[in-house]
């Protein structure tokens, strides 16, 4: 048997094409790919399993890192309406296997050159009876994880199916713990804390979203996430009743019709699932968010010249802030002018109108109802589009989802007309497949009429900006939003998001608070809000969260010249090089990020004050300046405290970095002339 496995190995690395008639009744050797490093296996098995598995013959893939088993057999299969799950009795009538090794490149990412460097088997199943349905299951191993989708070939006399779920299983090996994202139901916009617990307190009725974050026994991190998703319903994860230390996929369902999750017809691929690896937790950030983006088809623009990445200012987080100028705050002309001109006093390229400047319906409706093909009495848009024009900045416009679903063909070409330069739709809350569907529908629309777009009250990323690139960025994450009227953002949670949720895309937290304050002075309040943690906390956030487009929150008045300001000034947005230089989830984490011949590094902290030696290894030949933004020596106390210093270092140098409880770090490295 050994002989016989090693022999269709071996063919299947030449790319040999395997037939087989046998199922469980004749085994067949099982079939095993690597990943180009050799450090990932993967192996495919129809087998019969005893209890507590399900009775008959049936596929299962399992999974290992430098020959520690990270997944045990795992489950594969569809569930359909009105047939049996397509997940037992199958023989495998063939197999074959690619190989890629390609690069491209994209300017609008943390990683300007993206290397595809993959091995690939694809094994062809059929039913032992009738009526004989065909199922392939695609497996893509590369250096950073494994992937793995269905295909669905055109089969039979009707091409329409529904499905129920998937019987797609996570079973690991052992009860590791996790950083679990329990959302209790299916329709949120993401917005929870990823809590530490462990794979055996993930119970069958729990909700889980991803990327679930896994530290396994034998030492790897593992993250679990999806990747192309396109018309399916979202995947999150719950217990695996009955399986210790099993996850089992859920889908989100039809809102229509609950009991189903997908209506499509054949041929149909699923999105892929992504299960990443990494020696390391900081492994994860350096590599994993590009091999979502190389799942997904390449770019469907012509011209992508018109899409800039870039910071923006934003009226709503200040809460009507008044501090004595010459007009009341809110949603008026004068109020967006003022924005306007701290935009373009900092060259931000863009100004976020947010809620309120459109047409509001009469009686109850709100924002859902608005008419965004008009503006409201209280904003003279066109003034303000066209003094914002001479300024040179452009201009974002806040929709409800609602609002666009309604009036989409009829808004985006006048926004185009109007030189509004992109949207920001919120509320949908919800990644059912109609919902999947809206979001293609609006990046396709937009990108016809050169209109940006940032999707909030949203869901995961999955890597969609690779196809659509004028979708930047995403909220789909609790950011520092929650600090109007919680406790909830705290540094903890943001340091735990370079680990979880920043592991699927760019993330559209709001960083740029400078009204910094203690764990004692924290309140939480909607005018003139507080965040936790101090400025050099937030200024490294611009160098450890990535968003091609980043907000700064705060009132303009806050900012003036503050201390810090000159960092936010300069900071990019979109990066040619990302190196993770320490970290550990929840506890501190320290990313330096490249443009052009510039590093900028932000490290952070969570409430526990700690000395961190910084190797600057990454940075080139020579000598480089060092502006140093840190914790001031009272920061402890008085958060918005800020030390301002500069050096020269070379990459053998190390920094040292104090930094105070919720404290920070955020350097900018020029080479010396």
């Amino acid at each position: 048997m050994r002989t016989t496995t090693l022999r269709i190995l071996a063919l299947l690395t030449m790319g040999w094409s395997l037939v087989y008639a046998g199922a469980c009744g004749a085994p067949i050797p099982a079939l095993t790919l690597a990943s180009p490093d050799a450090n990932l296996s993967l192996t495919f098995d129809l087998k019969q399993l005893p209890e507590p598995y399900p009775p008959g013959c049936r596929p299962y893939y399992r999974l290992s890192y430098k020959g520690q088993t990270l997944l045990v057999d795992s489950p594969l299969g569809l569930k359909f309406t009105g047939a049996p799950t397509l997940d037992r009795n199958m023989k495998v009538v063939g197999s074959e296997t690619a190989q890629r090794d390609s690069s491209w490149q994209d300017r609008i990412n943390d990683n300007r050159l993206i290397r595809d460097h993959y091995n690939q088997l694809t094994i062809h199943l059929q039913e032992d009876s009738a009526p004989h349905r065909r199922l392939d299951v695609i497996f893509r191993l590369y250096n950073a994880g494994v992937a793995f989708r269905y295909f669905l070939p055109r089969q039979g006399a009707s091409s329409a199916f529904a499905l129920t779920g998937e019987d797609t299983g996570f079973y690991f090996a052992q009860n590791d713990p996790a950083f679990a994202l329990k959302l209790g139901s299916f329709t949120t916009p993401y917005e929870a804390e990823f809590i530490p617990t462990s794979i055996d307190k993930i119970q069958p009725s729990s909700i889980v979203g991803l990327p679930l974050l896994v530290h396994a026994s034998s030492g790897p991190w593992i993250a679990l996430t999806e990747a192309d998703l396109e018309d399916y319903a979202g995947m999150y994860v719950g217990g695996a009743a009955g399986v210790p230390n099993g996850l089992a996929s859920k889908l989100a369902p039809l809102p229509d019709h609950p009991s189903e999750v997908v209506l499509a017809s054949t041929p149909k691929a699923t999105p892929w699932r992504v299960i990443m690896v990494s020696r390391d937790p900081g492994g994860l950030i350096d590599t994993t968010e590009d091999l979502v983006l190389n799942l997904n088809p390449p770019c469907a623009l012509k011209d992508t010249s018109w899409i800039e990445p870039g910071k923006t200012a934003w009226d709503w987080w200040s809460g009507d802030y008044d501090t004595a100028v010459y007009f009341k705050p809110g949603m008026n002309t004068d109020t967006l002018e003022h924005y306007i001109q701290f935009a373009a006093r900092h060259h931000l390229p863009y100004m976020l109108i947010d809620a309120g400047w459109a047409r509001q319906p009469a009686g109850p409706g709100g924002a859902a109802g608005a008419d965004i093909t008009h503006w409201n009495s209280n904003v003279d848009l066109p003034h303000v589009l066209a003094y914002a024009k001479r300024q040179g900045v452009k201009v974002l416009l806040w929709t409800h989802w609602k609002s666009v679903e309604r009036q989409m063909d009829v808004a985006f070409p006048l926004f185009h007309q109007w030189g509004v330069a992109g949207v920001k739709i919120d509320f949908m809350n919800s990644d059912s497949q109609p919902m999947v569907n809206f979001y293609y529908r609006v990046a396709e629309t937009a990108a016809r009429y050169h209109l940006l777009v940032d999707f909030h009250g949203a869901f995961k990323p999955t890597g969609m900006r690779r196809t659509y690139p004028n979708q930047l960025t995403r909220e789909g994450v609790q950011g520092m939003e929650y600090s109007k009227w919680s406790y909830r953002t705290t540094p903890y949670h943001d340091v735990i998001l370079a680990f979880t949720r920043m592991l699927a895309g760019p993330m559209d937290y709001t960083p740029g608070c400078f009204n910094n304050a203690t764990k004692a002075q924290f309140v939480p309040r909607n005018v003139n809000p507080m965040c936790q943690g101090t400025r050099a906390h937030q200024l490294a956030m611009y160098a450890v969260f990535f968003s091609p487009l980043q907000m700064l929150s705060d009132y303009p008045e806050i900012y003036g010249h503050s201390p810090g300001m000159a960092f936010l000034d300069r900071v990019p947005t979109v990066w040619d090089e990302t190196r993770v230089v320490n970290g550990d989830p929840g506890e501190y984490v320290t990313i330096a990020r490249k443009s052009g011949d510039t590093w900028y590094l932000g490290s952070m902290t969570n409430w526990t004050p700690r000395t961190l030696q910084i190797p600057l290894g990454f940075l080139g030949a020579g000598t480089y300046q060092a502006w140093i933004f840190a914790d001031g020596a009272n920061a402890a106390t008085h958060a918005k405290s800020l030390k301002i210093t500069k050096e020269s270092v070379t990459q053998s140098s190390h920094l040292t970095a104090r930094l105070a409880p919720g404290g920070g770090l955020a350097v900018i490295f020029t080479p010396s002339r």
